[in-house]
């Protein structure tokens, strides 16, 4: 009896130990690359980064404005051969029609970053759906291409806006890495910021600023010398 007694003692506190060590690693993040793609059945969720197994990254460049720096990243992008993501405001699109297909000529990726760039999270389902629709049908006309990712403004969601999303045929796109370049830092600390996190699978979180500009070609060499095949959202969430 004093066998089977210390036997139980055990068990339990080798599942006692595996919860608490699970749930401080919960807390802490560190299980986030596993879980934070996990889609609840009927709850959508949003997507943080691509193919843990594959050595894939992807750019996701929201665009709402500085449209004097895209010309300079595209020919930079088709030097290299490289195809990224970029998520369009649809009233900056209504404003420069021109670049919208220009980014769609040149073989890029479209998604959607709403109409006016609102705060997701304080609207309805509806007027988030509307947001939504607006900058499809904009970007359907100028390209003859329906965008299926969804960028949220300012980085917000929550269950109304994933449901407006998903409801609407959408995948709620986040990201890996926050490069923060809409602070315009320097290069080197976009570079820095970039090469610190990279992993399988990550989705790098870009603007069209000076800063990024300046940054991209070195920051392609690094990223590519590290074994890393640069894509598009898509490509590495698949």
């Amino acid at each position: 009896m004093k066998g089977l007694f210390v036997t139980r003692i055990r068990q339990w506190y080798i599942f006692f130990a595996a919860g608490v060590f699970l749930t401080i690693a919960m807390l802490s993040g560190l299980l986030q690359p596993i879980f934070s793609n996990t889609q609840l059945p009927g709850k959508p969720q949003p997507i943080f980064h691509g193919n843990l197994s594959e050595p894939k990254i992807a750019f996701a460049c929201n665009v709402f404005w500085g449209e004097e720096f895209l010309p300079d990243m595209l020919n930079i992008l088709e030097a290299n051969n490289i195809k990224i993501t970029f998520f369009i405001g649809g009233s900056w699109g209504k404003r420069f029609p021109n670049l919208v297909t220009e980014l769609s000529t040149r073989g890029h990726e479209l998604g959607n970053h709403t109409y006016s760039h609102p705060h997701p999270n304080t609207l309805s389902k509806d007027k988030n759906k509307e947001q939504i629709l607006r900058t499809e049908q904009l970007v359907t006309e100028l390209t003859q291409r329906k965008t299926t990712l969804y960028a949220p403004p300012y980085g917000e969601y929550n269950d109304t806006v994933l449901a407006a999303a998903a409801e609407l045929g959408y995948t709620t796109i986040m990201w890996t890495i926050d490069t923060i370049d809409w602070q315009r830092p320097p290069a080197e600390i976009i570079i820095n910021r970039v090469m610190k996190k990279i992993n399988n699978g990550a989705i790098i979180l870009i603007h069209p600023t000076e800063s990024t500009a300046k940054a991209l070609p070195e920051l392609i060499r690094q990223i590519q010398n590290k074994g890393y095949t640069i894509s598009t959202v898509s490509d590495i969430t698949q």
